[in-house]
């Protein structure tokens, strides 16, 4: 596959159709994820701000209508930060911030590489990763993390600067999963144990976004990571049902959701007139919703959105991977 940081929805759909397919899943809605943008409304019908993004939209034809920040005009940049508040975080920004939170978790400092404050830059540490008294790999890669309102998700994987476009090699990556992936690869021999480590490490990566077209790019550079971390390793591509399964956990842990609600977005229902029928007739109320009005983040009518705790076990079924309420997390 041609690496670089515009990812083609067309080779993607040509090598990895069911994998395309899962990444547009949403779990909540039992449908696609839609645009929740209007940066596409000028093509008609099928790309306005509700509309779900479907295979045929983003292929063919159409294979090069959703781009990273970086390679859109300047007019749409500004259109977008100007309603959406759309402002994406320099990759330097992004390491630094990385390391802060393992330095916490190594106690120390400048354990996967160093930076230059003066350039902006930095430069990786070559020889393994070493883990503290008390902590193994395997913790590490277990280690829950998540980047909110993640837009193309820097934090979480790095293979360009999402403020310039630029192309980050392999060895130079700086995001929360490529660190993981990193370790994993530093610390296994087998596909299988890598494999394995791999899906542990996905499980434990969460992110959500509002716009359609973001969470997409996001999705899309997490699935392609794990093809180039494997390929680095083993001098070759997983096979698709590894891939599959890979693009099955994405969708789950990086979902679409208006932060501020933790619902879908613009799914609560204000001024919206609803019509009952029973014995008595028809009776029509105008419904709104609780949460908006009070500015709060729990009493909203809308969808609230749906994500997997993939080491907690239902207690009706006792079966692993529990869907659970994201909103319920919050109020713990």
């Amino acid at each position: 596959m041609n690496y670089n940081a515009d990812i083609s929805e067309n080779e993607i759909f040509q090598r990895y159709p069911e994998a395309l397919e899962k990444l547009l899943e949403d779990h909540t809605t039992h449908k696609n994820i839609f645009w929740a943008t209007d940066s596409y409304a000028d093509k008609g019908d099928g790309f306005q701000y509700h509309d779900a993004i479907t295979i045929d939209r983003i292929t063919g034809e159409n294979g090069m209508l959703i781009r990273p920040r970086a390679l859109k005009t300047k007019e749409e940049q500004i259109g977008r930060t100007k309603d959406m508040a759309e402002v994406f975080t320099p990759s330097w920004v992004c390491n630094a911030q990385n390391n802060l939170v393992d330095e916490a978790w190594f106690g120390q400092k400048n354990i996967f590489n160093i930076e230059d404050p003066s350039t902006k830059t930095w430069k990786s540490k070559n020889s393994p990763i070493q883990f503290p008294e008390g902590k193994t790999w395997k913790n590490y890669v277990r280690a829950t993390r998540m980047e909110i309102t993640c837009g193309e998700a820097p934090y979480i994987v790095s293979r360009y600067d999402t403020t310039t476009g630029e192309f980050i090699p392999l060895q130079e990556r700086i995001g929360m999963l490529d660190r993981k992936l990193r370790v994993i690869s530093e610390n296994t021999e087998t596909t299988s144990e890598w494999l394995e480590m791999a899906q542990e490490a996905y499980k434990n990566i969460y992110a959500f976004e509002w716009q359609g077209d973001n969470l997409l790019l996001a999705r899309e550079a997490m699935l392609i990571s794990f093809i180039e971390y494997y390929h680095a390793k083993f001098g070759k591509e997983p096979l698709q049902k590894s891939i599959l399964y890979i693009a099955y956990i994405i969708s789950w842990n990086v979902w679409q959701m208006d932060g501020l609600k933790g619902v879908i977005p613009d799914s609560c229902k204000n001024g919206v007139k609803i019509v009952t029928h029973d014995l008595f007739g028809d009776m029509e109320e105008t419904v709104y919703c609780d949460g908006c009005k009070k500015e709060t983040f729990i009493g909203h009518n809308g969808i609230y959105c749906i994500i997997r705790d993939w080491g907690l076990k239902d207690p009706k079924t006792g079966e692993n991977n529990r869907k659970i309420r994201f909103i319920d997390l919050i109020k713990k």
